[in-house]
């Protein structure tokens, strides 16, 4: 396989079971050992100290010492990657993830959802350039999701990289701005996710009753269902205000507007029944 991943970008990694997801990013990460070719993160080796001490890690399977708390765990972290003793930013941390009134109990305590808030919090001790976050929010209820993609959010905004495997597609659709889809070992579509699963220059727009369709065929619109839905090309958004201007100038009126396209799980679903 053949991947690059830009810096700054929120890159998801997707793909049935056994195609290869959790073992590249162990690869990433020097864990396992490629047998042939070359892996470069953060412009070094995955065996170098300081490239590991600049990312941040959520494996799939966390294991957490049962009889430790989470700021000390939190401390261990940053010994591990070099940095000073700072209890204060552990408690940060903890606080940013949701377990400001767990810092007292034993992590053996703590539910499946806790634990995952515990091991992102881990993963961002240090602010690393890079996060690789293996299913991060596994157990994880609704609510719950909705702060982990916050966070992952504000990283990406302050610049980490993101690089986030998951069987939760909705969830990467939320996050991510490219993704990669694993068959067999092999990637086999990568881009950019608004290319790959929305439909490029095609628009769905849904007029109000009394919208007369041969008014908006002369303006470009194609009647593409019942209740007053059709769709438009248009290449940008000058293009896309251009058509609607020319609706609205008939006297149609809007009440719904969004790009055309398929969602990330019938993407994924087309893209390896053709591989296979």
């Amino acid at each position: 396989m053949d991947l690059t991943v830009p810096q700054g970008s929120a890159f998801g990694l997707i793909g049935p079971n056994g195609a290869g997801k959790t073992t590249f990013i162990k690869s990433i990460l020097g864990i396992v050992q490629p047998t042939e070719g070359t892996v470069r993160v953060l412009g070094g080796t995955p065996e170098d100290p300081r490239v590991r001490a600049r990312i941040g890690y959520l494996p799939e399977r966390l294991h957490l010492p049962g009889t430790w708390t989470a700021p000390a765990f939190l401390a261990t972290v940053a010994r591990l990657k070099g940095l000073p003793s700072n209890p204060a930013s552990g408690l940060r941390l903890l606080e940013r993830v949701g377990l400001a009134d767990a810092v007292g109990r034993r992590i053996g305590g703590y539910s499946k959802g806790m634990r995952q808030r515990l091991g992102l919090a881990a993963a961002l001790v240090g602010d690393p350039a890079l996060l690789v976050l293996d299913e991060p929010t596994d157990g994880i209820d609704p609510m719950g999701r909705m702060e982990v993609r916050r966070i992952l959010q504000e990283e990406v905004r302050r610049g980490t990289t993101l690089f986030l495997n998951s069987h939760l597609l909705a969830e990467t659709e939320r996050v991510c701005d490219r993704i990669a889809i694993l068959a067999g070992g092999r990637v086999v579509r990568e881009g950019r996710l608004e290319d790959l699963a929305r439909g490029g220059a095609r628009w769905l727009v849904r007029f109000a009753p009394g919208a007369q369709a041969e008014n908006l065929a002369a303006a470009g619109f194609a009647r593409s269902g019942a209740d007053g839905q059709y769709h438009v090309e248009a290449e940008d958004p000058a293009a896309l205000n251009a058509a609607l201007d020319r609706a609205r100038a008939t006297g149609a009126l809007m009440v719904e507007l969004r790009r055309d396209g398929t969602d990330l799980e019938s993407v994924l679903m087309g893209t390896v029944e053709a591989a296979a």
